[in-house]
Formats: C-alpha cells, structure tokens, sequence
C-alpha cells in the first residue's frame, strides 16, 4: 500500500470499538497496525452474528489491515516482547484504565524510557485530574451521564441512547486526528508525547457546540438547548403515504415551498416566515406548519414538486436500501470481498479520497493470533524461541494453514 502513513508502525492494544475503530482508520491511510490481544482476544470477536467463533461481525469491521499477535502480558516474558515492540513502533494506542496500565507496566514514563519519540495515546473514559477518572467508561453510560441522553425528553419523549456506538466512534475519530497532530509535532521536533482522549469530555464538547446556546454568555442570554435542533418538529415528516425529510432554510427556498404548496396567499407575507430571524424566533410555528402541509401529498409528489423548486429534500431510506443507492454504486462504496476463514464479504470502503495516497481496504481482520510467528521473528526471536513462548502460554499464534 502507498499509503499517506507507510512506515508509521502503530501498536495497537485497545478494544472494543473506539480505539480499534481508529487505529483502523491509520491502518487504511498505509500505517502498520500490530494489534496486541491477550489470550482470550478482543470483547467484540464474541458479537454477533458470526461464521465462525472468535469472528464476530463488529470485529471483523473494526480490525481489518491490521496484524495480530496474541501476548499474555501479565507474564514477565510478553513484558520482554512489548518492550522490543515498543523500540521499534512510533505510537502505542491504548484504552486501559490508569491503574491497569500501571499495572501492566506500560505506562507513559515507562515506555518513553524505551522510545522516547513514541506518541503514547490513551483513548479513555475521563481525563485527568478529575474525580471519574478511575471509573469505568461504556458507551451508554457516556451518553446518560454527559446530558446528551437528556435532549431527547426536551423533544417530547424519555431520555434515550442514540442507536449506534455514537461515544465510541466519536471518540475513534477524534484520537486518529491527535495521533496525526502528534506525528507532526514530532516530524518537526524529534519529540513524542503522551495523548488523552476522554469520551466523557469529547462528547460534551461535541455536544455543546450545538446545545451551549444562551450559555456561551455570562450572565447567560437565554437557556441552553439549540431551540430548531431540539423540536419535535424536527423529524423526517409524514406524508400520506410513507415520510420525507425536507429542509427549507433560506428565504428562496419557503417562498418556493409556499408557492408549490399552494399556500402563497395564505402565508407569503407572513412576518413570522419572512426572515431568517423571524423563523429562528417562531421555529416551532414554521416547522409545524411544514409537518402539517406535507401530510397533504405522497412522497413521490412532494420529491418531484421539491426537487423541481430546488428545496432539500430527500426520502427515509432504510438501511438494506442503501446496497441500492445510486450515488454509493457510483462511487463503489461497497466491495466484495473473500475473507480467508469467513468466506465472501462486503465491505464499506473508506469515505475519504486522496489523489495520490488514497485510503485502502487491505488485509481483512485476521483470526486471533494470526501473525503472531511473524511478529515476534521480526521483533529477533528464534523460531526456536517462539516455539517456547508458545509452549509457554506467553504467546498464542493460530492453527498453521
């Protein structure tokens, strides 16, 4: 692969799903990701559905172009084979607790004593200095306890999780662009650092660009909340057959609403839809007013007389439709692929485009203990030596082809 980070070597000792996600993510832009999994492997191997165990469809969406070696570190002898892991890698990912990263013997201060141009980056629950930090950290527990579970009763209906790993994923992205600032930091430097990514304070800054609102002031000018994002009339609206989203934002686009729907003497010149201001201070009367008119016609008749009128709009798509859509067969966003052990595939490609190191789907995620041989031959052990380290239970390498 001629990737943007061929030559960056990323050991990768996290979980689950945020940190797997983005180390994934440095592995599709050409990093060498050397996955650690102790013996019984990572969590998400066990979700389901499966082909085949230990094979579980999150992993295998999370850990594909990577390499995996499987260590027991809590023996004295996986700590020999971390260390010279470490001497040769230029970032350590990790989402381990601090006191089990301590523990493990892993810690910043420790690793930098190895390779002090490492990137040491934590992908944790909450940061430092502050009373949660030991506290374990779930995805849904992040929701509840950040507010963001809270903006749907302001909706109308009970606090709820968003349904998809909103936390981890965010969380995911947001340590890929720390790892890049760090790497160029120390392209520049010669320096490598320690990096803390909390899904506790990640989600509420994320959050709170939206929601800060009146608050961003002191003393504040109005209650937080963003009043359009959290209507109850904001919702992909009922038709009289099926549901739309529609979006008229600027003046253009609801003069052109009123006209197609026939409501231009009624509503045209009313000063509560005239501005952008005026609609901002009566959003719950302008959307109310949309969710009632678009009950009136079919889906399809509001697609051709919206997308005639130049007003965003588009139709609810079910998630199985999405193999259908025009645009994602354009672009080839799904591929086919024959997995080793788990037969065909298809996978979504990365989003991002580059001109000349392009992100790639390249290996697909291996079974545990994959590369393990390889790994620790290329770390200078003997085959001799990791046949005793595997006699041993301090490493587990899969079932030779």
């Amino acid at each position: 692969m001629n990737g943007a980070l061929t030559g960056v070597r990323v050991l990768d000792l996290t979980a689950v799903i945020a940190g797997p996600l983005g180390t994934r993510t440095l592995a599709e832009y050409g990093a060498d990701v050397i996955k650690v999994e102790g013996p019984g492997g990572d969590l998400v191997r066990a979700s389901s559905p499966s082909r085949n165990p230990q094979m579980g469809a999150l992993y295998l969406n999370l850990n594909r172009n990577k390499r995996v070696i499987a260590l027991d570190l809590k023996s004295p002898k996986a700590m020999d084979v971390m260390r010279r892991l470490i001497a040769g890698a230029d970032v350590l990912a990790h989402n381990m607790r601090p006191d089990a990263l301590k523990r493990a013997g892993l810690g910043y201060d420790v690793c930098k004593a190895i390779n002090p141009k490492l990137i040491h980056a934590g992908i944790i629950g909450f940061g430092r200095g502050g009373r949660y930090r030991d506290r374990p950290a779930y995805d849904d527990l992040i929701q509840a306890t950040s507010g963001f579970a809270s903006l749907f009763s302001r909706s109308g209906g009970p606090p709820r999780y968003v349904p998809m790993n909103i936390v981890d994923r965010l969380t995911g992205v947001t340590a890929v662009h720390a790892i890049l600032a760090a790497l160029f930091y120390r392209e520049r430097t010669g320096q490598g650092q320690a990096l803390e990514i909390p899904m506790f304070e990640n989600l509420i800054e994320f959050m709170l660009g939206d929601h800060m609102s009146g608050h961003l002031f002191d003393p504040p000018l109005a209650p937080m909340g963003n009043v359009r994002a959290l209507s109850a009339n904001r919702r992909p609206y009922p038709t009289s057959d099926g549901a739309i989203c529609v979006l008229p934002g600027i003046d253009k686009h609801w003069k052109s609403f009123f006209e197609v729907a026939g409501l231009e003497a009624q509503y045209g010149s009313d000063p509560r839809f005239s501005t952008a201001a005026a609609r901002a201070k009566n959003i719950e009367d302008a959307l109310g007013l949309l969710a009632k008119t678009l009950e009136t016609k079919t889906t399809a008749e509001w697609l051709d007389l919206l997308t005639k009128a130049d007003i965003p709009c588009g139709p609810v798509v079910a998630l199985e439709d999405l193999y259908d859509d025009p645009h994602l067969q354009d672009v080839g966003f799904f591929s086919e692929h024959d997995h080793p052990t788990e037969g065909r595939m298809k996978i979504p490609r990365p989003a991002v485009w580059m001109s000349e190191t392009p992100p790639q789907v390249g290996n697909l995620a291996p079974s545990l203990g994959a590369d393990t041989r390889a790994v620790l031959a290329g770390c200078g052990y003997s085959e001799g030596e990791i046949e005793a380290l595997l006699a041993g239970g301090v490493a587990q390498a899969a079932e030779k082809a």
